[in-house]
């Protein structure tokens, strides 16, 4: 009996001897997703509304009603939803109505900044909305002459708002939508 248990003792002794005896175990380095857009080219987009601007190339823009715009990045699931309303004496429910849609999104989001825009000699006066945190938009835009136009500009992603996924993409889209507001001009 006590043979046994010698010899068992020793069996386990050299088996812990040998399956420990492997290689330190290391942390795996920490991974980033990768995400390479296209350098943004611009063109000029006019037609009979009365407004133009200049969107990037790769979007694709589709006319939905009355002046009203959807540019779609496919690669990206993200589409700027542009609205277009003439002045008639209401822009201040107007300003109102856009500044409102902004602001519903304050539940989810940790930050909104907001970056006047004036460009006295287009006549193009407006606001840039920056949403940070898990909002359904995380850019948006109202330009106006005051007097006739209106626009306002929001981007959606067609995916759950998880802001550090969606960054990258959020952040190539508003410098799209900045771009687009900053070369408004009106006919």
């Amino acid at each position: 009996m006590l043979k046994k248990i010698i010899a068992f003792s020793a069996i386990i002794a050299v088996s812990l001897l040998v399956f420990s005896c492997k290689d330190d175990v290391l942390p795996k380095p920490s991974s980033y997703l990768r995400l390479d857009y296209p350098e943004a080219k611009y063109v000029n987009f006019e037609n009979e509304c009365p407004f133009a601007f200049e969107m990037n190339s790769e979007a694709v823009i589709k006319k939905e009603t009355d002046c009203g715009f959807t540019i779609t990045y496919p690669k990206m699931k993200a589409t700027i939803f542009l609205t277009y309303k003439p002045v008639t004496k209401n822009i201040n429910e107007l300003l109102r109505d856009a500044q409102k849609l902004t602001f519903e999104h304050v539940i989810k989001a940790d930050d909104i900044l907001e970056q006047p825009y004036l460009n006295p000699d287009k006549k193009v006066y407006g606001m840039f909305y920056q949403v940070e945190g898990n909002a359904a938009t995380n850019s948006q835009f109202y330009a106006t002459d005051s007097t006739r136009h209106f626009v306002t500009g929001s981007v959606y992603f067609y995916a759950k708002p998880n802001y550090d996924s969606i960054m990258p993409a959020a952040s190539y889209v508003k410098n799209d939508m900045q771009r687009l507001m900053e070369t408004l001009k009106w006919k």
